[in-house]
């Protein structure tokens, strides 16, 4: 009776792990993902702090995104290229930008206008622009 128990349980555990795998690859959607990790008062600036993500299967050997910096009342005060250099394939990668002479206070909105370069394998790419995705962790909203 215990050997019995014992072979279904194995039976079991072996048909419902590959479900389990399946389900935990599917959750971990495809795409270029941008997180605005923090935000911090430095030295009379705000540095931002980006999480980036590469689920897309490429790896991306350099990634340039044009951003605009809103106030707080929504008026353009910078416009700058954050260069994201290379993003390796399911491997995040941390970038942080100094906004100079803004307090973090003062910075409303962050808009990633859109990718100056997308390099994959030395050639110019549109997966920077078709694959992205963006998110806040801040009450600073960022825009794409």
């Amino acid at each position: 009776m215990m050997f019995r128990r014992l072979a279904f349980a194995a039976v079991f555990a072996s048909t419902f792990t590959p479900v389990v795998m399946a389900q935990s690859a599917a959750d971990d959607p495809a795409g270029l993902f941008l997180e605005l990790n923090t935000v911090q008062d430095v030295d009379g600036a705000c540095r931002l702090t980006f999480v980036a993500r590469n689920q897309t299967g490429t790896a991306i050997d350099k990634a340039v995104f044009e951003t605009v910096i809103f106030d707080a009342t929504g008026t353009v005060v910078s416009l700058s290229l954050f260069n994201f250099r290379e993003l390796p394939t399911d491997r995040p990668r941390v970038r942080q930008f100094i906004l100079p002479g803004m307090s973090c206070d003062t910075v409303g909105q962050a808009l990633i206008n859109g990718a100056s370069s997308c390099v994959v394998n030395g050639s110019e790419s549109e997966i920077c622009r078709e694959a992205l995705s963006l998110s806040s962790r801040v009450d600073m909203e960022l825009l794409g």
